[in-house]
């Protein structure tokens, strides 16, 4: 038998092309494979990529509130860094006061004929007040010297009495009896005054 006939031959035919349909076949079913298996393996890469978004998400969320936090930390570190410097000495100063009222009482009680007899004395007074005061000053501790007539302010002022008095307004100060201080913007002492309560009636 020669080749033609042989590749003529029906079976040889049939035989060729139940080959090429299985091959087709085959590969289809190849192809179907491959795809389910991308689709099932695409799922968890899609929740592994979601699950890391959130936690880059997260992540970056707490880096913020961190940065934040440490900013709010450096600003109260340098707010009691001055309150420090400016009101560490409130105490000591508070203390200071009486000093300062002792000299001042000391220097009105001197009259002309004490200051003749201990002159050097009477000037190591003053020279103690004036050092004070001075240092006062370096320090930001101001006095609070209201006059009479001024209005009687309660931030700064201590009312010791209340009296009527013609031709001041009530509400006012008529009599300063001590002076008040300041440190900064913090009241160390308020000035100790007598306050009018209006006309008499």
């Amino acid at each position: 038998m020669d080749d033609e006939t042989f590749l003529d031959d029906p079976e040889t035919i049939a035989a060729e092309q139940d080959a090429a349909e299985a091959a087709e076949l085959e590969a289809a079913e190849q192809a179907g494979v491959e795809a389910a298996e991308a689709a099932r393996d695409e799922g968890p890469v899609e929740a592994e990529l979601e699950a890391l978004r959130a936690e880059r998400d997260e992540l970056k969320d707490r880096l913020l509130r961190a940065l934040a936090e440490t900013e709010n930390l450096r600003k109260r570190a340098d707010r009691d860094r001055r309150d420090a410097e400016l009101y560490g000495g409130v105490r000591l100063a508070r203390d200071l006061l009486s000093v300062h009222d002792n000299l001042g009482r000391a220097l009105e009680a001197i009259d002309d004929d004490l200051r003749a007899h201990a002159g050097p004395v009477v000037e190591g007074i003053e020279l103690t007040q004036k050092d004070l005061l001075a240092a006062f000053q370096k320090h930001k501790i101001e006095k609070i010297e209201p006059q009479p007539g001024d209005k009687f302010d309660p931030k700064l002022h201590e009312a010791m009495f209340e009296a009527p008095v013609p031709d001041v307004a009530q509400g006012c100060v008529i009599q300063v009896m001590a002076t008040g201080f300041v440190i900064g913007d913090r009241l160390l002492r308020p000035a100790k005054v007598g306050v009018s309560s209006g006309a008499p009636a």
